[in-house]
């Protein structure tokens, strides 16, 4: 038997899902929509359907097996997650949504299918034709709905047959509801079907979310309770006022008094452009979608966010009046308003519409690239090209860095990057020859002569960008060699200070600031913690070396150069401490080999 999990790759498709709040769709094979639900983590929640080790129930297992395709949508918080499944269930149905829901039921409010209809709350859905609103994901504000219309609104709780047969025969007498003032008494006709009706539209606004109008007047009447010293009844009002209110106000995706909008925000590339669509109705997303443009010729945004709002409205039969829209959009249309919205409910919609398709335009590059690493490498350097004011690639990149402890054992480091990447192999370090003493600047200024001194003779490919560890001094030693050999003009030259990550550029007054998050910087960033590591390493071995060998001077007859014979035969001090007088011949005289004999000896019994 085949297991679904081999036939689907959905470790690779929970790899591109992002630790944030959503709302997750599984499709099957025929691309029909099964499945939706909401995540606090989109990552964590998908993948555990696919945990092996789960021990889940046998739909779960049925509704796995057939998951071909994961889309999902991002939001900004749990609640908001919450509220756009329940949207997006109720706009589509799926076909596991109602056997499967998180191993709980949430609580509907139900308007029932009957005469003079009954409204209470059930966790069952019947399909009997009866009205359901819901679910809430608080059970204490939805009771509080209820209590606020059970108060608002007199209506029956009985389950009486209330036919109107039945009715004019008289089979039926008002019970102790109607003597309290909960009911208006439908069973002996003192209540009309219209009137009674009536009740039943109002309260479905209110359940819709339309709740201004009871909001108002329930502050009247806390007022009033308020001037006739009804303090207790204020108290009781003011808590159902403050639970409408929150539930108003952070219930909803959308503020509620938005009522039928399209969203729409583009985010493009050199070859392609993703446009993302919400729909909005009644303060509630019903539909997201992000789709992928593939340009043909140099289309701009505008055109193309053009020839996408016209796919989206035409694919969801949409007739909003009202489209939201990142820039002005040049189209002319007498029955849509376009809106560039800067603050507000309508302007956190379109950012929440920004972060969607920004999220699916990284995504969908970061698999391209996976798939084509030279894509990635060519897209990387023509974005590096344009931020350092380049004007070629910066395919050949070497970066310089210096090291030296107190002005000794000065060291110069190279590192080179081709094509974005490392290239070990090209890793040069140099013992500094000419300067005596901490001066970085003549360092610098020695190590680049060298290099690319040897490079012109032996006719080596020069590189498109130079990097320097440094500050303006630092520069300005580089450009020097680079000018005494007259290839200054052939090369871009920049130093990178730590403190700030500054780039500074030779003759520029001021320094150049990139994005912290943007590659190009972080190119930068990766060249100059090379060249340190690489600088340091070297640095230190020939410190330690120093130190040895001057451990080495300090036995009569043993002088610098002797001394390192010794340690580049031996390795190390330890090595020499335990030669033999016949091993250590083999480098120095006899003399000398004796006079490091006995000065091991003499320290190996100052230790016992």
């Amino acid at each position: 038997m085949i297991n679904p999990m081999d036939i689907f790759d959905y470790k690779a498709a929970i790899k591109n899902i992002p630790h944030k709040p959503g709302v997750y769709q599984f499709w099957n094979t025929d691309n029909e929509l099964i499945y939706i639900g909401k995540a606090k983590d989109l990552r964590n929640r998908v993948g555990s359907y696919f945990n092996k080790d789960l021990n889940v129930n046998g739909k779960t297992r049925v509704l796995v097996s057939k998951i071909r395709n994961i889309t999902f949508t991002i939001v900004d918080t749990e609640v908001d997650a919450w509220l756009l499944e329940n949207s997006l269930i109720k706009k589509h149905q799926p076909r596991y949504n109602i056997l499967l829901k998180d191993d709980k039921t949430y609580p509907w409010i139900i308007i029932k299918n009957e005469n003079y209809p009954r409204i209470y709350w059930t966790r069952t859905i019947v399909r009997d034709g009866s009205k359901y609103l819901g679910p809430y994901a608080s059970v204490s504000m939805m009771h509080a709905i209820l209590s606020l219309i059970r108060e608002t609104y007199p209506l029956r709780t009985c389950s009486l047959p209330l036919t109107k047969p039945n009715i004019d025969a008289g089979k039926f007498k008002v019970c102790l509801e109607y003597q309290l003032g909960n009911c208006k008494g439908p069973c002996q006709n003192y209540q009309t079907e219209d009137d009674y009706a009536s009740n039943i539209e109002e309260i479905k606004d209110i359940l819709n979310g339309k709740i201004g109008t009871i909001l108002k007047n329930l502050k009247a009447d806390i007022e009033n309770a308020a001037l006739n010293m009804n303090f207790e009844l204020a108290h009781q009002l003011k808590r159902k006022f403050d639970l409408l209110e929150n539930y108003q106000s952070k219930s909803t995706v959308v503020n509620s008094s938005i009522t039928d909008i399209d969203v729409f925000s583009i985010a493009s590339e050199e070859k392609y452009a993703f446009v993302n669509f919400l729909k909005v109705m009644n303060g509630t997303i019903i539909q997201t979608q992000t789709i992928e443009l593939k340009k043909r010729l140099d289309e701009d945004d505008e055109e193309l966010l053009t020839f996408a709002i016209t796919e989206f409205r035409e694919r969801y039969s949409s007739k909003a009046k009202e489209i939201i829209v990142p820039f002005d959009i040049d189209l002319d249309d007498p029955h849509i308003k376009f809106t560039v919205p800067k603050l507000g409910e309508k302007k956190k919609l379109l950012d929440l519409s920004q972060k969607n398709v920004t999220f699916f335009k990284r995504d969908k590059i970061e698999q391209y690239e996976k798939l084509n690493p030279e894509v990635r490498s060519e897209r990387l350097l023509t974005q590096m090209m344009k931020d350092l004011r380049m004007n070629q690639l910066p395919r050949h990149i070497e970066c310089f860095d210096n090291s030296n402890f107190q002005g000794k054992y000065p060291v110069s480091a190279i590192v080179v990057f081709k094509d974005g990447k490392p290239s070990k192999k090209d890793y040069r370090h140099f013992n500094v020859k000419t300067v005596e003493g901490p001066n970085d600047f003549a360092t610098m200024e020695e190590a680049v002569h060298r290099r690319y001194r040897r490079m012109l003779d032996e006719g080596g490919e020069l590189p498109q960008l130079i990097v320097i560890d440094g500050g303006k001094g630092q520069l300005s030693s580089a450009l020097k060699s680079l000018k005494l050999l007259g290839i200054d003009k052939q090369i871009t030259v920049i130093g990178i200070a730590k403190r700030l990550e500054e780039l500074f550029y030779p003759g520029d007054q001021y320094p150049m600031y990139l994005d912290k998050k943007s590659e190009t910087l972080k190119v930068i960033q990766h060249l100059r913690d090379e060249a340190h590591r690489f600088g340091i390493t070297f640095h230190r071995k020939k410190r330690d070396k120093g130190t040895l060998a001057t451990e080495l001077e300090l036995i009569d007859g043993i002088g610098k150069t002797s001394a390192e014979k010794l340690l580049k035969y031996f390795k190390s001090v330890k090595k020499i401490r335990e030669a033999t007088t016949e091993e250590l011949q083999e480098v120095v005289n006899t003399k000398q080999a004796k006079a490091i004999t006995q000065y091991f000896t003499q320290d190996k019994q100052e230790i016992v």
